[in-house]
């Protein structure tokens, strides 16, 4: 792009900028200290043409829609359409949870986020002992089929799109969506959203696993083969970066690990024999957005780059949506600090807008009241406006990547997409995402990386307002969400009554197909999880089952 006559004029020009402009203002003002980005990439005082000077517009960029996707997977993006406003929540009972999704749409959300609580997402039933205290927690409660009908009550499964935080039973919980969508006359093949399914990163980040690497592959395979051929417009997975960053990655390694984990979800799909033009449309990716808000924008730009190229020249795919990487962005979590609350609302907005920025397809902004619990709801409404603001009012959805062409985020964009590559031809070395895991490898590495923050942070070389600096001893007063003690009690009623009322013969005929089909390697066991739901088979019943023919994980000591 640009002529070697003028690289060495702006060179020139630079060193006499440098000699002559910078030093005498280094004299009276020193540099507060070194910079660098989250990722450890050094930031210089300013960026010209001289840092990507080999940059070629065509190949690196290109148009929007066009490969490599870097300034986004759409021609007009949000000139078309805002990205779907989707706030992740749930929490008690369905009947609760209901009631919020309503309040959120009537806000003007576009799309739901389900999150359930910890014994569901472990496969335990809500009466289970190891349930005990957690239930409805930090998400809804979902033992059952009534569960899912009661809280997708009077909301049309055919007009809003659905994303389901789940993963090792996300199997059962995607056969409970497709059975209340039958009843309420919806076909499945019309269902639309995305079941998150993305195991590996439990083992990497999250701890929320049930099984093997192996089997918990199969299943999620299970899920590629069934939506493929019967659910043409559902996400089968968002692979997920957020869960790896909040556990203390830098953005390197969020987009590294995180698509180390989607190529070894691809080759599974292919060696079950798949076609990869026909899955890989529907694979869908979801990333954190942190507070280094240059290198947020980036990051995204860079993963949408690097992706393409994985898809096209690594695994040979033909059509173009299969190259798309469309994303999920949540603002981060673990950023939010109880001290100063209100500070958080700033946070979440220059997150969110980063995200916007760099071009994400849906967005979830967090609460400023997380960091005690599960948001209110004037606080969730503060965070939904925020995205409404910025949507309707910034002006920044107006133009495709208006950072595009930015010297400093062109120059960022190719630094995480190369540090991210080295990372994945490591990966691969080890051989590949589930043995790099069961080494440890990402583990060890995401664990260093918090370290290294945590000492930075105690050292004060990395402020973070109202926590180590700007620190008041004044206490804000704030409205907590609380979840009722009872409802656990209630609960338990409920799922005994379900018991004794369904067809214990059909239920019992129903687990064992489904614990035969289990028993065999070759069978796709969807079907069989649906029709168990269907005869109100619990959650826990199915997963047992599969306990029982896969075992469970036990994690390995890495330290």
């Amino acid at each position: 792009m640009f002529e070697t006559k003028k690289i060495e004029e702006i060179r020139s020009s630079k060193k006499k900028w440098e000699r002559e402009t910078v030093s005498k203002s280094l004299e009276r003002i020193p540099e507060r200290n070194e910079f660098s980005t989250s990722s450890g990439i050094p930031v210089s005082r300013v960026y010209t043409p001289l840092d990507i000077r080999n940059f070629d517009y065509l190949q690196d960029l290109n148009f929007p829609g066009e490969y490599p996707f870097t300034r986004g997977v759409y021609p007009t993006m949000y000139r078309a359409r805002f990205w779907t406003m989707r706030q992740y929540a749930g929490f008690g009972t369905a009947e609760q949870t209901n009631q919020r999704f309503k309040y959120l749409l009537e806000q003007g959300q576009m799309g739901l986020s389900v999150a359930f609580d910890f014994p569901t997402q472990v496969g335990y039933d809500c009466d289970h002992p190891m349930a005990k205290g957690e239930v409805g927690k930090v998400g809804v409660s979902a033992s059952t089929l009534q569960d899912m009908e009661i809280l997708f009550n009077g909301i049309p499964l055919d007009k809003v799109t659905t994303s389901m935080t789940i993963n090792a039973p996300a199997m059962v919980l995607l056969a409970m969506y497709i059975a209340v969508g039958n009843r309420q006359g919806v076909e499945q093949l019309n269902l639309r959203g995305t079941v998150q399914n993305d195991v590996l990163k439990e083992y990497v980040a999250r701890g929320m696993y049930i099984f093997p690497p192996k089997p918990s592959m199969r299943l999620v395979t299970d899920i590629f083969e069934y939506c493929s051929k019967k659910m043409p417009k559902w996400n089968t997975i968002s692979i997920s970066g957020y869960h790896i960053r909040e556990a203390g990655a830098t953005a390197v390694q969020e987009i590294a690990f995180t698509l180390a984990n989607a190529i070894a979800y691809v080759q599974a799909a292919i060696e079950r024999g798949l076609d990869l033009d026909r899955f890989a449309g529907r694979l869908s990716f979801f990333f954190a957005s942190h507070n280094n808000f240059f290198e947020e924008i980036a990051k995204f730009r860079a993963a949408r780059r690097l992706w393409a190229k994985i898809m096209r020249e690594r695994f040979g795919a033909k059509k173009p949506t299969s190259w798309t990487l469309r994303f999920h962005t949540q603002t981060s979590g673990v950023s939010l600090t109880a001290q100063q609350p209100y500070n958080n609302i700033v946070r979440v907005a220059l997150q969110a807008l980063a995200a916007v920025l760099g071009g994400t397809q849906s967005l979830h902004t967090n609460s400023f009241d997380e960091a005690y619990a599960l948001p209110s709801k004037d606080a969730v409404t503060v965070a939904l406006r925020t995205q409404q603001i910025i949507a309707y009012e910034s002006g920044v959805a107006d133009t495709v990547d208006p950072l595009g062409g930015s010297y400093y985020i062109e120059y960022l964009t190719k630094e995480i997409e190369e540090k991210a590559l080295k990372y994945i031809e490591k990966i691969d070395d080890l051989g590949g995402a589930v043995a790099a895991i069961e080494k440890g490898f990402m583990q060890k590495e995401i664990t260093e990386s918090a370290y290294r923050f945590q000492k930075a942070m105690e050292a004060k070389k990395q402020i973070i307002v109202g926590v180590n600096e700007f620190v008041s001893g004044e206490k804000v007063p704030i409205k907590i969400l609380r979840i009722n003690p009872e409802i656990e009690k209630m609960l338990v009623k409920r799922i005994n009554h379900i018991r004794k009322q369904r067809n214990q013969t059909r239920v019992k005929e129903a687990i064992n197909k489904l614990q035969d089909a289990a028993e065999k390697e070759n069978v796709n066991l969807m079907p069989f999880v649906i029709e168990a739901v269907k005869e109100y088979a619990t959650l826990g019943e199915i997963c047992n089952t599969l306990r029982e023919v896969f075992g469970e994980y036990k994690p390995p000591s890495i330290f």
